[in-house]
């Protein structure tokens, strides 16, 4: 593995194909939240470097339009091989970046954002559009041309992965970008921009700008040569987003929180469920929008539910997260520890049961204990809110009819899990639940061919599968006259 953590160079941003320092001149230091140590420093990006970069962005939507769209797939493809090629590095900077073990980021997230570069390197020359009869004497055909300029701004819990999602389509309808990484997890969007020019992107197509969400990304989001922004993080932020659209009506998609319901019936196979329900809930130590926080257990099966999830909780070792064995790291910063730590305040004062977890692990990183409350009432705050930590609340419920009601009661709509051997049970629920996409009998997977996203303050839009290429192209009609 790599000697990352001696690395405390300067990173500047990138635009139009160069490194450059900020106007400002100024560099935040980036921490490790598993040592509190700093381990880089980066550029903090203003105004003025996003205007720079919608510039570059503007004239480089020519050039990269000019390449034949079977060639733009190749040069997706070698980024991808490149990945490849180092993902041990890519790993290394994620898992240092952002607390995350190290195994987890080897088998889930620089995977799949390889494999999210090579699916859409595959739709480059599939953007088709179709002749549409309407009359005889003309030809009426339509056609998908590139929204234009993107602006992607991208969240600090997976930023090689969920770059990825708005990266690989957007290039693959011939957008060019500006990526505003979060300010605390710059590193794997700062490299990717490098392999990508390594790769063949045509300096300008991808622009890296780093900095503060209040001075890089209201930039974007206000700037009238941004066509499009898409956006992964929090409900507040996303309203903010859209009203900051609204200037010139740029297009945006939001995907934004969740606080999700794995219900668990009693006929389900219990070791599954609680096994599936703790990596639901606990896997990148709960910072996850579709975590499944609230654990909704039948009455007749409840207190086993508990006991088990308990005893699971308590076995997660929690630790350094470049070691193979560590299976949960720390939050991501001390902010958010503070946050998680309050909630478990609430829940106790709430009135609800803290059965195991609930305080911080050691002196030194942002590690919180696997937390686990009982006798959870559906309206108390750690039901409704997003915590976004190791934090599982669970929920007796009485029947199918209650357990829909407890599911749908909240603000959110991203996801949700069922579990029962009753096959029609499992499909009527899965149609009742307010979510946008219901595991069956497992819990959390997550594919780039497949829709994703919510509504209500899950935001609105889905990434993913055709309906990026939708997200990122405008479509065009044309009518020929033909005389007769």
């Amino acid at each position: 593995m790599m000697d990352i953590q001696s690395d405390l160079r300067q990173h500047d941003l990138l635009i139009d194909g160069k490194r450059m320092p900020p106007g400002t001149g100024e560099y935040s230091v980036d921490i490790n939240p598993a040592t509190e140590e700093p381990i880089a420093l980066v550029a903090q990006g203003s105004s003025a470097d996003v205007d720079a970069a919608v510039r570059a962005a503007r004239s480089a939507l020519k050039v990269w339009n000019s390449i034949r769209a079977a060639e733009r797939g190749r040069i997706l493809q070698r980024l991808a091989g490149l990945m490849r090629e180092n993902m041990e590095e890519l790993a290394a900077l994620e898992s240092l970046d952002c607390g995350k073990p190290i195994a987890a980021v080897m088998r889930q997230d620089v995977p799949a954002a390889i494999d999210t570069v090579e699916y859409y390197a595959g739709w480059c020359d599939k953007i088709n559009g179709q002749v549409v009869p309407t009359r005889p004497d003309a030809l009426t055909y339509t056609l998908r041309e590139p929204v234009g300029v993107v602006a992607a701004i991208v969240p600090w819990n997976f930023p090689l992965m969920i770059g990825m999602w708005k990266i690989a389509p957007a290039l693959a309808c011939g957008c060019t970008l500006i990526v505003k990484p979060a300010e605390i997890t710059p590193l794997t969007a700062l490299r990717i921009g490098e392999l990508a020019l390594e790769a063949g992107v045509p300096p300008g197509v991808l622009n890296i700008v780093t900095g503060k969400g209040s001075v890089v990304g209201d930039a974007l989001v206000s700037h009238p040569g941004i066509d499009k922004v898409t956006f992964t993080g929090s409900p507040s932020v996303g309203r903010g987003i859209l009203q900051g659209a609204a200037g010139n009506f740029k297009r945006v998609t939001l995907e934004l929180g969740g606080k999700s319901a794995n219900v668990i019936f009693a006929d389900a196979n219990l070791d599954n469920a609680v096994r599936a329900a703790a990596s639901g809930v606990f896997f990148n130590t709960g910072q996850v929008c579709s975590a499944g926080s609230r654990i909704l257990a039948h009455r007749d099966v409840y207190d086993e539910v508990v006991e088990r999830l308990a005893t699971r909780a308590k076995s997660i070792k929690v630790g350094d997260p470049s070691l193979r064995e560590t299976s949960m790291g720390p939050l991501i910063s001390a902010a958010q520890m503070k946050t998680v730590l309050s909630y478990v305040d609430t829940g106790r004062s709430e009135g609800a049961s803290l059965v195991t977890g609930g305080t911080r692990v050691g002196d030194r990183g942002f590690f919180v204990e696997p937390t686990v409350f009982a006798n959870v009432e559906h309206e108390m705050r750690i039901s409704q809110e997003e915590i976004f930590g190791p934090v599982a609340s669970v929920i007796r419920f009485n029947d199918e009819a209650d357990a829909i009601r407890i599911a749908n009661g909240t603000s959110y709509s991203l996801a949700a899990g069922v579990w029962s051997a009753d096959l029609s049970r499992v499909h009527r629920v899965a149609r009742d639940l307010k979510a946008g996409t219901v595991w069956i009998n497992t819990y959390g997977y997550t594919d780039v061919r497949l829709p994703w996203g919510g509504a209500g303050d899950s935001g609105f839009g889905r990434e993913h599968g055709d309906v990026a290429i939708e997200n990122f192209t405008e479509p065009k009609a044309v009518w020929v006259a033909i005389d007769q």
